[in-house]
């Protein structure tokens, strides 16, 4: 299913909340009509309350009257619940939309952002960030625009029944008006400070949590509960800045009310002593002065709450003016699951490929990364299709990153990198990783069933083919161990599961997908001498019908591949097989010795 990704706009102001609303702009539509509807009924209240007044001062029949003041007042509470009902749907149905924008983005986020940012924080706008923009609708923005309704309404109303009454009630409230719009514009930057703080706690505490072993292991709860408790009492202090704004908006409102309420009654009291306005009237001027002031609060209110709405949108916003990996949007999913029996596919061979360009192909790849640190120098050697090729040299020489570069997780900052004779650049990333099957070195495993985690790669696969790709990898036993089979939990990150069962896991669902080429970071890391022996014939079986490249430090996995690319800080020292290496290349002779593969 295509998800629809909103185009980023670089300032959080109202213009930016256009994108948002316009995709739930029918049901905005009706609740505007609904909102001027009631409006409408409202101000019409007081013109019959004076009417019923007049009529009962001049002892007139009032039956009329009544009984249409009686029909707006519940034609007032209908529209007023539907209307309501039709806001806070709206609002869910607009945190929602954001909620998968952000999430479509954040997958598709070039995997050099991920460095860079913690998780912690980009949870929290998708979480607490989305959630305050439930308030620009139900009660910012909407509001804003219908209360000032009313407030004109209510304004033309008065000045109508008594100008010089009227002019007495607003000197009195613009002095507070002007006093809450002051407070009301410090509101977003102390908001969006409020949301940065809380999404600092929210990344310490995804931080702590996501190592509580760790944590537990080392006795160090109390220097995180520490570095956590420092973050939320930043949160703590963010919050009651904005807590105080609001707190001082609340009294200024009241007083200046009260203030506007006693001008209308002595001034109006006054009026009506002098016989320049009636009681109905003075009658109607009060139920429009509050018909006038609690509008204008409400908006006021709203105004602040759509500041903070509009702080926690230019941190979602600072999500969506980041840059996508190129070559995705419009990409579909290539992967197709084929049958397990299909593995042995005659005429997958290297002789078979006789002539055809190389599986991968790396062409003086040099490569650095955003901290300008340069990993890789002028790299050039090929793998043929059909063929296992191992990638082997100290820590820290860089062959992990040259999987990642062939995956395009970055993009090489000098040379080439072609897959099938084409450059990986000008392939789609998504028919690119169609032919890949990556094993990273950690093996996640994603919380969930042994069902899900198997399907990730091969969403159609039939259980027989993931119980197959089980069989190949010597992980059939954790099927049995409980009723749920292929159902049973793997818990968070695939803690239920041994680190060699999850390692193995992964290799399993790489297998499942069949791709013309896999990419093994560390197959055999995790695993003990009896499953290693297990993985290597899984490992050979695989590459039986398509190309290996296998990043590996434990030699005894790899001595028989049909090439050998040694690699040392960050340039090929050499390439050959095992006999070939053990004469020609010190660095992997030292590595051989090392694990008793050499005497």
């Amino acid at each position: 299913m295509k998800t629809s990704r909103r185009p980023a706009r670089r300032r959080a102001g109202l213009r930016a909340l256009l994108p948002y609303l316009r995709v739930h702009r029918g049901a905005l539509v009706v609740v505007a009509v609904l909102s001027l509807l009631e409006t409408g009924g409202t101000l019409a209240q007081p013109l019959l309350t004076r009417s019923v007044l007049d009529h009962i001062q001049a002892e007139e029949s009032v039956a009329t009257e009544v009984v249409l003041l009686v029909v707006v007042l519940t034609a007032v509470a209908v529209i007023s619940g539907v209307r309501d009902f039709m806001l806070q749907r709206t609002a869910e149905g607009l945190v929602l939309t954001t909620r998968r924008w952000l999430v479509a983005h954040l997958l598709r986020l070039p995997i050099a952002e991920y460095d860079l940012r913690r998780t912690g924080d980009l949870l929290s706008r998708v979480g607490a960030d989305t959630t305050l923009l439930r308030a620009v609708v139900t009660s910012g923005l909407l509001e804003s625009v219908t209360s000032i309704v009313m407030v004109v309404g209510s304004a033309i109303a008065m000045a109508v029944l008594d100008l010089p009454l009227f002019a007495a009630a607003v000197g009195g409230i613009l002095v507070g008006l002007l006093a809450v719009l002051a407070l009301a514009r410090r509101m977003r930057s102390a908001s969006h400070r409020a949301q940065m703080r809380m999404g600092d706690m929210t990344a310490s505490v995804d931080r702590a949590l996501s190592a509580v072993r760790t944590i537990r292991a080392s006795g160090a709860e109390e220097r995180e509960s520490a570095v956590i408790d420092k973050d939320a009492q930043a949160a703590h202090d963010a919050g009651l800045d904005v807590g105080k704004l609001q707190a001082l908006i609340t009294p200024i409102t009241t007083t200046t009310m009260q203030v506007a309420f006693l001008v209308v009654l002595g001034v109006g009291g006054a009026r009506v002593a002098d016989g320049a306005m009636s009681v109905g009237d003075l009658v109607a001027f009060v139920l429009l002065l509050f018909m006038l002031w609690f509008p204008l609060g409400r908006a006021l209110n709203a105004y602040t709450r759509l500041q903070s709405g509009l702080g926690a949108l230019h941190r979602i916003e600072e999500v969506f003016d980041l840059p996508q990996e190129t070559g995705d949007e419009d990409e579909k999913p290539l992967r197709t699951v084929l049958s397990v029996k299909e593995r042995t596919a005659p005429g997958s061979s290297a002789a078979d490929h006789a002539g055809s360009p190389p599986a991968v192909e790396f062409d003086r790849v040099s490569f650095s990364y955003a901290t300008g640190e340069q990993v890789l120098h002028d790299v050039s050697f090929s793998v043929p299709r059909g063929t296992r090729t191992a990638l082997v040299g100290p820590s820290g020489a860089g062959k992990s990153t040259l999987l990642s570069l062939i995956e395009r997780f970055y993009d090489v900052t000098g040379g080439t990198i072609r897959v099938h004779g084409q450059d990986v650049r000008d392939l789609p990333r998504a028919e690119l990783r169609a032919r890949l099957g990556y094993v990273e070195q950690e093996a996640p495993v994603l919380a969930g069933t042994l069902r899900n985690n198997l399907a990730l790669t091969a969403p159609k696969a039939t259980e027989d083919d993931m119980m197959e790709a089980l069989r190949s990898v010597n992980l059939q036993d954790i099927v049995a161990r409980t009723d749920d089979g292929l159902d049973a939990q793997v818990g968070e990150g695939g803690v239920l599961l041994s680190g060699g069962e999850r390692q193995r896991l992964a290799l399993a669902r790489t297998f499942l997908a069949r791709p013309p080429i896999m990419l093994l970071d560390e197959a055999t890391s995790n695993l003990d001498a009896r499953n290693e022996a297990a993985m290597r014939d899984a490992i050979s079986f695989a590459s039986a019908d398509r190309t290996l490249v296998v990043v590996a430090h434990r030699l005894s996995t790899v001595v028989d591949s049909d090439q050998i690319v040694v690699v040392e800080r960050g340039r090929v020292a050499a390439v050959g097989r095992h006999g070939e290496l053990t004469g020609s290349s010190p660095l992997y002779r030292e590595l051989a010795s090392h694990q008793l593969l050499v005497n």
